[in-house]
């Protein structure tokens, strides 16, 4: 059976209240943001030691971590900028081994120099390309050295946006040490999101051997609101990658309140990852029990 499991950086308190808020609500797994009130793992901070207390910290609370969040733009074309953000990641990578996972996860990027998130020219070219494959080869290798895998998350505005980019990524980085985060709404713009089912089967017909991890949210069409969407979930210093919904025609919000056809979603990854960690996220703190709660039936309406 599936695990059903959260973000930790919903939860902004110390970490065994953390633990114990995320162990309340019934979760099984987390996927691990390493930002806790009483414990600093900032830029330049972490250390094994550290990492092993927040590791059997979640342990003692029966949550293991199953991945961790390395969320940035990973082609930042600023130099500076990027060289700080890959030494995070590179941070992140290192210690891994320390906190329980060998899972590391952020998007691929792209060259917009105020978000992570929108669409720039640059990112479809051949140049763009290029430069995304070469980090993302160095981080793959990078990753294995420390006995870690580096999963890339697909998104439709980033440089790895499509079935198609996401498996001319695996091809030509063939390496151990790169994996794939599967979150199918990831995959819908304005032009395929009412052909819902036959791109989820696409996705999978074409990625299922690649997946490591899943997350749980919603797609719908945006509306009126065509500007970056970021919902404010009551932490000032939550990341933007947790308070982020969408960007243009499209919304991303928390899992059941879009039109993602979870059945579809939870039987094809069944097939070949019948225990994977499903991650839930998009949303504040206040809806979780409602959000678990679909998830959990959906589970269990699909045997899963």
């Amino acid at each position: 059976m599936m695990h059903t499991g959260i973000f930790s950086g919903y939860f902004p308190y110390d970490l065994k209240k953390t633990c114990e808020v995320i162990k309340g609500h019934g979760f099984t797994t987390v996927q691990l943001d390493l930002h806790f009130k009483d414990i600093d793992v900032s830029d330049g901070q972490m250390t094994p030691d550290k990492c092993r207390t927040i590791r059997d910290t979640f342990r003692d609370h029966n949550l293991p971590i199953c991945a961790i969040s390395g969320y940035t733009n990973i082609i930042h074309p600023d130099p500076e900028t990027r060289k700080q953000r890959l030494a995070r990641l590179k941070e992140l990578i290192k210690h891994a081994q320390y906190l329980g996972t060998p899972y590391v996860i952020s998007e691929t990027g792209t060259f917009d120099t105020e978000s992570d998130w929108v669409h720039h020219d640059k990112n479809k070219t051949e140049e763009g390309w290029e430069d995304c494959r070469e980090v993302i080869a160095d981080l793959s290798q990078f990753a294995y050295d420390h006995g870690a895998v580096f999963l890339l998350e697909t998104y439709v505005n980033n440089v790895v946006g499509s079935v198609e980019e996401t498996l001319r990524m695996f091809a030509e980085v063939d390496h151990p040490g790169l994996g794939l985060l599967m979150d199918p709404t990831n995959y819908f713009e304005a032009h395929n999101i009412d052909d819902m089912d036959r791109i989820l089967n696409h996705v999978f017909d074409a990625l299922s051997d690649k997946i490591c991890i899943a997350h749980a949210k919603d797609v719908k069409r945006s509306g009126d609101d065509k500007a970056e969407k970021h919902a404010d979930i009551g932490d000032d210093s939550a990341a933007e990658s947790h308070t982020f919904r969408g960007v243009g025609e499209i919304e991303l919000p928390a899992p059941g309140l879009g039109e993602l056809n979870y059945d579809l979603y939870f039987q094809r990854l069944a097939k070949k990852h019948p225990n994977i960690a499903m991650i839930i996220e998009h949303l504040d703190e206040a809806d979780v029990p409602r959000a678990k709660k679909f998830i959990d039936e959906k589970m269990r309406a699909n045997g899963c």
